[in-house]
């Protein structure tokens, strides 16, 4: 597909002996016969192997990684330098014991760094020999493993041929790398591989943070250049028909397993384009994962369960990343099987498990600015697709109107989420966004429907600690003038941090016999299961 194989000084290919000798198969002939001429300028002849511009020089003798540092004892001459001239004259006691430690580290750090550029940089010049050496035309019309396999045949051989200072680990990352560049996301491969990143953050083409057990944490992971970076957001969001570019600079999208994706572009973006995915579990969590995290306890989760189970509408409230979406999706485990639901969403990450489900999404206008579907169009189409519950991923407009709408007109069960960091400020933001929504209301006609509509308040928080809590299980009681009566069921309360800085504290009862949704759990069997659970809460 690539043209001739490079060649070493005896004319024959460069670095694979044996396996090279074999007969090709059918599908290596034809990728063979692809090829260009490129790996050595065309030229097959002997020649001495050249370095590639812009990479270090070549190992010495002496070691496998002799042109870089490999530990504390091997640093560089400008960190030996940095080390000899910067490092201050010996203290006694623990301040010089902390000194040393403060200049390992130091020193620690200079190696890494020294190692990332050493590797970025062969990495670079690699991928740009790749860019000369292959036809991506034809290498488009391959499957993913045949052209994987290609492009690690041709990285292979350039890094032998061209004597790149690395060990076996390292070529092999090197070339996994390169594979991810051309045909995945890039540099972004590996993190989006790991179960444990909640979020990936790229600030820019040298700047990759991520969020770990709650920690905001940087990466050593990098983009060549913004260009890179610009067409890897391209690709992701070409998967799902939107486009990012300077006419369109702010995209919403997700990955194909349901990550969400929001990229902001230039000239938005002042220091390149900015990329951050929600990652998406693999595994959906249930109400007792959430139990064993802590983050509610078995008896606020007994009392959720009765609350999506008898059809109350709930409206799940809470700031970025509190986990709202997620409490969402375990909310929908306890929805029957037989009921038709329809879900609404900006980018689709809901999981619901049931088999009678419609999943809609908006659309952004074309390139004319034509052809934009909103929530609000989906919220109103969803009444004429006969649903038994709709559930809106994220309320954030004029759509509210039209959500409470239908959990006003027999659609009871229906959910959504909202930013709001209480309750009441969850009221007061949907009142917002109704009155804004240019409906002309009165006030006290916005809320009595607020009060016919809405069960259940339920709050996350992501708390300091990074951990996140189910801090209020709240139900609307009514209006008493013009100002709406809530009372909580659960609470969670703080105690204090331990010495690791985790937060302390316990979900408690408020000590409500009776909620006011008794009724409807008594109508659908479930008031034993809601007796017991209250009865059980502290």
């Amino acid at each position: 597909m690539f043209g001739k194989r490079p060649t070493d000084s005896s004319g024959k290919p460069a670095g694979f002996g044996a396996a090279r000798a074999a007969a090709p198969s059918p599908g290596a002939q034809a990728a063979a016969q692809m090829r260009p001429q490129a790996l050595s300028g065309g030229n097959t002849s002997a020649e001495k192997p050249k370095d590639i511009k812009g990479a270090p020089p070549p190992a010495k003798p002496a070691g496998d990684i002799a042109t870089r540092p490999q530990g504390v004892a091997e640093t560089s001459p400008a960190a030996e330098d940095r080390r000899s001239t910067d490092k201050p004259a010996p203290k006694a006691g623990k301040m010089a014991a902390g000194l040393d430690q403060m200049h390992k580290a130091q020193t620690v750090t200079e190696i890494v760094r020294e190692q990332s550029d050493y590797y970025h940089a062969t990495k670079t010049a690699i991928f740009n020999a790749l860019l000369n050496t292959i036809d991506l035309s034809q290498l488009a019309q391959l499957d993913q493993k045949a052209a994987s396999e290609e492009i690690r045949d041709i990285v292979s051989e350039l890094v032998t041929i061209k004597n790149v200072s690395m060990s076996i680990a390292e070529q092999d990352a090197l070339v996994q790398d390169i594979i991810n560049d051309v045909l995945g996301y890039g540099p972004l491969e590996p993190l989006l591989a790991r179960d444990d990143i909640a979020d990936i953050m790229v600030n820019g083409a040298g700047r990759v943070f991520i969020e770990v057990s709650g920690k905001v944490q940087l990466t050593n992971v990098r983009f060549r250049d913004n260009a890179q970076l610009m067409n890897i957001c391209q690709r992701i969001v070409s998967q799902v028909g939107r486009r990012v570019d300077e006419s369109s600079p702010i995209c919403d999208a997700r990955l194909p397993d349901g990550s969400r994706v929001n990229v902001i572009a230039p000239p938005l973006a002042l220091d390149g384009p900015t990329l951050t995915i929600r990652k998406f579990k693999k595994d959906k969590l249930t109400m007792r994962n959430l139990v064993e995290f802590g983050s509610i306890s078995p008896e606020g989760a007994r009392v959720l369960g009765v609350i999506g189970a008898s059809r109350c509408n709930v409206l799940i409230s809470g700031g970025t990343g509190s986990g709202k979406t997620t409490l969402l999706n375990t909310m929908t485990a306890f929805i029957d099987p037989t009921e038709r639901v329809i879900t609404c969403e900006d980018a689709a990450e809901l999981q619901l498990q049931q088999p009678h489900v419609v999943r809609l999404e908006t659309r952004p206008p074309n390139l004319e600015g034509q052809g934009a579907i909103t929530m609000r169009d989906l919220v109103k189409n969803c009444l004429r697709m006969r649903p038994e519950r709709i559930i809106v991923g994220e309320v954030r407009g004029p759509e509210a109107f039209d959500l409470l709408q239908a959990m006003n007109t027999g659609h009871d069960g229906s959910m959504g989420t909202l930013h709001a960091n209480s309750p009441r400020e969850a009221i007061s933001r949907l009142e917002s966004m109704i009155t804004m929504g240019g409906y002309g209301l009165p006030s006290r006609t916005i809320r009595e429907m607020i009060v016919g509509s809405v069960d259940i308040i339920v709050q996350a928080a992501r708390l300091r600690d990074g951990s996140r809590r189910i801090t209020h299980i709240t139900e609307v009681l009514g209006l008493e003038g013009d100002v709406i009566i809530t009372q909580d069921l659960f609470l969670y309360e703080i105690e204090g941090e331990n010495k690791e800085g985790k937060i302390i504290g316990r979900h408690r009862s408020t000590g409500i016999g009776r909620p006011r949704f008794w009724d409807r759990a008594r109508y659908y069997g479930l008031e034993r299961e809601l007796a017991e659970a209250l009865d059980a809460a502290e």
